[in-house]
């Protein structure tokens, strides 16, 4: 008997979306969390993965100056 493949994610939690974008639980709620909409239920905050697909999409199509001038 084989083990169920595990349901897919659909929702994670502030630490597991701050580990999915390679940041900081504190980087996340300081600078992306109030671009992003969330599900609240009492103190839980969940995230749709599609929600930080949409922002990492958004926020990759912006460039960074260069420094110093070439």
């Amino acid at each position: 008997m084989s083990a169920r493949p595990a349901a897919p994610r659909i929702c994670l939690t502030v630490e597991e979306a701050a580990q999915s974008l390679g940041c900081s639980r504190d980087s996340l709620e300081r600078h992306i969390l109030g671009e992003l909409r969330v599900v609240r239920r009492g103190r839980l905050i969940l995230i749709p993965v599609v929600e930080l697909q949409r922002w990492a999409d958004r926020e990759a199509a912006r460039t960074i100056p260069e420094r110093g001038g070439a």
